[in-house]
């Protein structure tokens, strides 16, 4: 909590080292440690919601105030008219839920566990919802074309018109998933350590993620220019820093959960959080864009991002198919991942669009 007060503080005061390299440096460096003893306080809430509501749920909960976080920074940058940042760090966040966080929860319970299990039908529901969102952010990108040949416009209807069908898609899921067939959603019955009550873990649960957004905001300031000084591309901030940083909070209560072989709420915090991302928090930014930012955002994004949702979105279906994971199957989906990483901090620092 010092390094939370630490590096609030710095971005309340204002204070300025030597140089804006130190300053960020410093920067990085107190957000980091103030966001790591708030992840695990999260992660201990997130498994005591869980333990009386049900994985699905707490898996829901989790992934719901862990965007709140996404949608902060996202915010942020988008009344500062960074589209090219918006857009990076909302691709970002999904691939890296969807990779990232879902194989090094295998990765990690498996290295704990020689075989583990989950509800594959809620698995797959997840992945359908993102490839549902995958395809509604596809088609911006194959018709910006047009755009350029005629109807100017074009991509900002269109976006618009995808944000009500994405957001009534999600609404959709919850109600399907929370209401009509709850049932296929549960978990299998086990014997789960006692946690906090109920109560004092939804407070957790808020107090901190409100944390969370607030140091993560003071990273994302200063990480830009540090990035800047080391040659780095925005893309590569934008989809891999910005969103790992983001996703941390909920990365501790994923891994944490896989390691107990509570792999139902790692799944659901990992793809539940992606596909949320991809429905709802996109949609709703570019809503937001026609208030807040000085001109209105598309879902037109930049062809490699597409591609790069698209497989992340195919993984994430192949490795969850069967109900099963061990530490391999999570290594394959990690080792995807890096793939996508590398090629983004190759991108030379122009290479943002």
């Amino acid at each position: 909590m010092l390094f939370a007060r630490r590096a609030i503080a710095f971005f309340l005061t204002g204070s300025v080292p030597s140089s804006p390299l130190d300053f960020s440096l410093i920067h990085n460096r107190e957000s980091v440690l103030a966001i790591l003893p708030l992840a695990v306080l999260l992660s201990h809430a997130t498994e005591s919601v869980a333990a009386k509501t049900g994985d699905s749920v707490g898996g829901l909960l989790n992934a719901t105030l862990g965007n709140l976080t996404e949608l902060v920074i996202a915010i942020a940058a988008l009344q500062a008219g960074q589209y090219t940042l918006v857009k990076a760090s909302v691709a970002g966040a999904i691939v890296t839920n969807s990779l990232f966080m879902l194989g090094a929860s295998f990765l990690l319970g498996g290295l704990r566990c020689h075989l583990q299990e989950f509800n594959r039908v809620a698995a797959r529901f997840q992945a359908g919802l993102l490839f549902l969102a995958t395809v509604g952010l596809l088609i911006p990108s194959a018709v910006a074309e047009h755009e350029a040949l005629g109807k100017a416009g074009l991509n900002q209807e269109l976006s618009l018109a995808l944000s009500f069908l994405l957001l009534l898609a999600y609404g959709l899921g919850l109600w399907f998933s929370l209401n009509t067939h709850r049932e296929l959603f549960a978990s299998a019955a086990e014997e789960h350590e006692a946690g906090w009550p109920i109560g004092l873990a939804l407070v957790i649960l808020a107090v901190v993620t409100i944390l969370v957004a607030l140091v993560s905001e003071v990273f994302v300031g200063s990480v830009q220019q540090a990035a800047t000084a080391f040659g780095m591309s925005p893309a590569f901030v934008g989809f891999i820093i910005v969103a790992l940083v983001g996703a941390a909070a909920e990365m501790a209560a994923a891994f944490s959960a896989a390691r107990k072989n509570r792999l139902d709420l790692s799944v659901g915090i990992a793809l539940g959080s992606a596909a949320q991302i991809a429905l709802f928090v996109a949609p709703v930014l570019v809503l937001l864009s026609y208030f807040i930012g000085p001109a209105p955002m598309d879902l037109n994004l930049w062809p490699g991002a597409v591609a790069m949702i698209l497989f992340a979105t195919l993984t994430a279906s192949l490795v969850t198919t069967s109900g099963r994971s061990t530490w391999f199957v999570g290594a394959m989906a990690i080792m995807v991942y890096l793939l996508f990483a590398t090629a983004l901090y190759l991108l030379p620092p122009g290479g943002n669009s």
